[in-house]
């Protein structure tokens, strides 16, 4: 049973910086994708930053690259989210995911979660 453990979540002023991790225990990450996703208020679940294991190839939404870096420590099976120059839109539930194959776009096709860590941008 793959498990899926973020944390570093919280409360920063805009223009700082957080960092999340997703554990990832349970399973073997030696191919598939990890992605991470959010969900602010009233809004569907999108997709933010994905890495795939075996190759390290990153990818980004729009609304976020130059400011977010996903990278991993293989020895931890640890994947981790940078985030770099906070704005207000940021704020919203984090979702770590999980799926075999490449990397998608779409959180249906991702099979595991893990529960989600809340990020918090001030003005």
């Amino acid at each position: 049973q793959v498990q899926l453990v973020e944390s570093g979540g919280g409360l920063v002023q805009a223009g700082g910086s957080l960092r999340l991790s997703c554990a990832a225990s349970g399973g073997t990450f030696s191919s598939g994708a990890m992605t991470w996703f959010r969900q602010g208020p009233g809004d569907d679940r999108v997709f933010v930053a994905a890495l795939e294991w075996s190759t390290g190839n990153t990818y980004y939404a729009d609304s976020v690259k130059g400011r977010f870096t996903i990278s991993r420590d293989n020895a931890k099976n640890t994947v981790y989210l940078q985030m770099n120059n906070m704005r207000r839109e940021d704020t919203a539930v984090y979702y770590c995911a999980a799926k075999s194959g490449q990397a998608v776009l779409f959180s249906a096709d991702y099979k595991y979660w893990g529960q989600g860590t809340q990020v918090t941008v001030s003005s």
